[in-house]
């Protein structure tokens, strides 16, 4: 009877533990939002470097990026010459692209949302982010790992069969305290890796702990990378909606 008395408490002790576990940890599909939520608040300003580093080459940009919620996006490059000028804008799931060399605005279709951007490691999708992980992926919270000295979330994100998304698979390690995304695997339909993402230099910019330097290491090509470096970021200026059109893109600076 004794023994009977010693095993219910451990099991009465067992179940508290772990409904208190459950109850603390959030679901995968929260935790996915509030990492979202951490650049793609209500509104944000940005001045970016991004590197392409190439075995035999290096080449540099620099870029302005407004955007609003989810739906609103406008990126500037204002360097090298050769590219200055050049706009994308997302405004809801339309996307477009000035090319100021030629005068010309061009919508892009889905079918391009996937190509690299501007020769980067970046696809069309990844810079004006047409896609959202929280409704075109379903998730699953694999444990915790430490990714760059940080606990992390890992967590697996399939693409749902009716969305139309670059990714079939995303593997995401997302910081326990902060919401940062210090680590992602991107994989395509047939599962195989083709991009790793990784986040470093963790600090406050525009009032939020975020990572200033992401790497986009493609699986497949030796010696070859993208590098993104926030110079300053802001999320109290507001931005009106009217900023987002494609009358602006040519006027933007």
């Amino acid at each position: 009877m004794k023994s009977q008395k010693i095993t219910l408490a451990l099991l009465v002790v067992i179940g508290l533990i772990t409904t208190a576990f459950v109850q603390q940890t959030p679901s995968p599909e929260a935790i996915i939002k509030k990492a979202e939520d951490k650049l793609r608040g209500a509104q944000s300003t940005s001045e970016i470097t991004i590197t392409i580093q190439r075995p035999r080459w290096t080449r540099t940009m620099a870029l302005k990026s407004w955007a609003k919620g989810t739906t609103h996006s406008m990126t500037l490059v204002t360097s090298p010459a050769r590219d200055k000028g050049t706009v994308y804008l997302k405004r809801g799931k339309e996307v477009w692209n000035w090319i100021p060399s030629v005068e010309r605005t061009i919508k892009l279709p889905p079918s391009m949302m996937s190509q690299s951007w501007m020769g980067t490691d970046l696809t069309n999708d990844d810079l004006v982010r047409e896609s959202s992980m929280v409704k075109d992926f379903n998730h699953t919270l694999l444990g915790k790992e430490v990714v760059g000295g940080r606990e992390c979330y890992k967590i697996s994100s399939v693409a749902k069969e009716e969305a139309a998304v670059v990714w079939g698979k995303v593997i995401s390690w997302l910081d326990v305290k902060d919401y940062i995304q210090m680590k992602a695997e991107f994989y395509d339909e047939d599962e195989e890796l083709v991009n790793t993402f990784l986040a470093s230099n963790i600090k406050p910019m525009g009032g939020k702990m975020i990572a200033s330097k992401l790497e986009i290491i493609p699986a497949e090509k030796k010696g070859q990378k993208t590098i993104m470096e926030y110079l300053s970021l802001d999320f109290n200026t507001p931005i009106s909606d009217d900023f987002f059109t494609v009358q602006n893109m040519k006027k933007v600076r």
